[in-house]
């Protein structure tokens, strides 16, 4: 997850100060040790970083940075067919250049098709990203909406009227100032938080990740050796944590397990732990086994990602009993671990080796449409520039890949970040994506994948997802001229009511809004509707995030409702293309009890 332009490197602070309990300071009283400081430039083949693992992930390529593409001249609008022609490649940037042909405002207007809107509601826990999860306690529905240090409680039974029922941590106010109220304690925070239906304990558990930040904590892991050292010896958990609901809010909740990911020192002690910690939402169905995005260990550090030095593998536990979650296994694709002459070949015969800019390895968990306790054999596994891969988890204590693909090098933004299994049982066809990471398209086009999984053993790229186009009334061309960040984001998620819809499957897009495709044909997917809301005002963001508009979707199957999340608050949608919505609590209680 990554906020757009000037909040990259102030947010780190910010969010340091809430989770160490403290007020927020505006961004010019940003904290003098979060501030980079002018470091000479490398030489090559570097030899005095001052981290050995930095060093010696340097020392094994040649820098291959790409230079900053010229605006209107190596890319820009093409004046004959009024469309965006992208970069071949570009640096991650905290803030990118303008190109000619851009609006020089943020538009205001709203544009939709096939799409009603029901509600809007202005909560905005961050305006870089907010995950999503939903439980029904005593004929009502609860949506949480929550970011690392800030979380609202919504009672959603009637999605027209979204009412905040609980409230703590960082709300983004007038101005784009935090609005603080009950800051979590040093070390605490909200994590990406699954819920499910516990058979044993007759009751909803969630598991909340936690991890190390993603960003602003240094902009070149390779010039800032304290960033480097405040990432491996971060002071909040590197792991998870497992509650018991008592009820739906917070404070009815009960901690019966924490553990770290790091399981080679699974004793070890907060600011000893190594590793990521655990990334997004964890993978699990209240069953047997849950599935995580993490790198255990300093070993995982083979990534070219700039200011994050992990790179995320899976993991496995037994969560027969959630109060005693045991470790089961780890799984590192090839070219993830640092001082592996197999795993380093691995690394180096990848294209993107040296380019100092591709995230390597997962940032989600493993996606599959069974658990293996309940029969599932495939599951497949998003690894940025690693490539996408099928992974037979069968036997979860030894995942075997069975087969993989790749694509040409798109960098920046991340490759391989999400896939959506909605059509795999119908079809044998799944969707595959990466994501933009810097605003004014600054970097190539990321395409939504068709990849034809038939045979799980040979996938192969079958087709692309349209790029969206604006519609005849708006005053551009090319979402590109929007300003701000255009692409794909996720599909939602696997703890959204009802999973999927057949031949239908909705995306965030950024600065193009909510996309929905018709997807009846997996290999023919067309656009059949969309909602684009209108840009925020600076009196609203304070200038944070102001590109990063459409940055999530969560999806009510079971009701026939589409909520999308932006950086101005979050509106409750509704189309035809999915049927008549519902306005009352669902007939089946989500997460399902049976």
């Amino acid at each position: 997850m990554r906020h757009h332009l000037v909040t990259r490197a102030a947010t780190g602070g910010v969010l340091a100060l809430l989770l160490a309990g403290l007020a927020a300071p505006s961004l010019a009283d940003e904290p003098a040790e979060n501030v980079t400081k002018p470091v000479p430039p490398l030489t090559a083949h570097e030899s005095d970083i001052p981290d050995p693992d930095i060093r010696a992930w340097w020392n094994l390529t040649y820098d291959r940075k790409p230079e900053p593409p010229v605006p209107g001249k190596d890319y820009g609008m093409d004046a004959a067919t009024g469309r965006f022609v992208h970069p071949k490649a570009t640096p991650l940037v905290r803030s990118a250049p303008n190109f000619p042909g851009q609006l020089d405002h943020w538009d205001q207007q709203s544009y939709k098709k096939n799409v009603e809107v029901l509600g809007f509601t202005n909560f905005i826990p961050s305006t870089g990203h907010t995950w999503q999860s939903i439980a029904d306690f005593g004929g009502k529905r609860y949506m949480y909406t929550y970011y690392r240090a800030g979380v609202g409680v919504f009672d959603i039974t009637d999605p027209r009227k979204a009412k905040l029922v609980y409230r703590r941590g960082q709300r983004i106010g007038a101005y784009g100032k935090p609005d603080i109220v009950n800051p979590y304690g040093k070390g605490e925070g909200f994590g990406a938080a699954n819920i499910s239906w516990h058979r044993g304990l007759g009751k909803y558990v969630m598991v909340q990740a936690f991890e190390v930040p993603r960003y602003g904590i240094m902009d070149e892991k390779y010039r800032e050796p304290q960033g480097v050292e405040t990432l491996k010896h971060w002071k909040g958990l590197k792991g998870f944590r497992v509650y018991a609901m008592d009820g739906p809010l917070p404070d009815q909740w009960r901690l019966i397990a924490e553990r770290t990911s790091d399981y080679r020192h699974p004793d070890a002690p907060l600011g000893a732990q190594q590793g990521s910690g655990v990334l997004d939402i964890p993978a699990w169905n209240g069953g047997k086994y849950m599935f995580l995005s993490a790198a255990p260990d300093d070993r995982f550090m083979l990534t070219e990602f700039a200011d994050y030095i992990y790179t995320p593998g899976y993991q496995v536990w037994d969560m027969s009993d959630p109060a005693n979650p045991t470790f089961v296994s780890q799984f590192a694709a090839p070219g993830q671990i640092l001082g592996d002459p197999e795993h380093e070949a691995a690394y180096l015969m990848n294209p993107r080796a040296g380019n100092r800019t591709s995230w390597f390895g997962s940032r989600m968990p493993p996606f599959m449409t069974k658990a293996p306790d309940e029969g599932g054999r495939i599951a497949f596994g998003a690894m940025a520039g690693l490539g996408l891969y099928s992974l037979d988890i069968s036997d979860p204590a030894n995942i075997r890949i069975v087969g993989h693909v790749n694509q040409v090098p798109k960098f920046a933004g991340t490759e391989f970040d999400n896939v959506d299994l909605s059509q795999y049982e119908r079809t044998g066809y799944i969707f595959t994506n990466g994501y933009p990471m810097n605003d004014e398209c600054y970097e190539p086009y990321k395409d939504i994948l068709v990849v034809d999984a038939r045979n799980p053993a040979d996938l192969k790229i079958a087709a692309k997802f349209p790029r969206p186009s604006p519609p005849a009334d708006a005053a551009f061309t090319d979402f590109c001229q929007r300003r701000g960040s255009f692409g794909p984001k996720r599909s939602g998620y696997l703890t959204q009511p009802g999973r999927f819809r057949d031949g239908v499957v909705a995306y965030a897009f950024y600065n193009g809004g909510v996309q929905i495709f018709d997807v009846k044909d997996p290999t023919k997917p067309t656009i059949a509707g969309y909602f684009v809301p209108r840009f925020p005002t600076e009196a609203e963001t304070g200038g944070q995030s102001q590109g990063n508009l459409t940055y999530g979707i969560f999806a009510e199957y079971d009701r026939n409702i589409l909520w999308a999340f932006t950086n101005h608050g979050f509106y409750a949608l509704s189309s035809p293309l999915i049927g008549k919505p519902s306005f009352k609590a669902p007939a089946k209680p989500w997460p399902p009890r049976d």
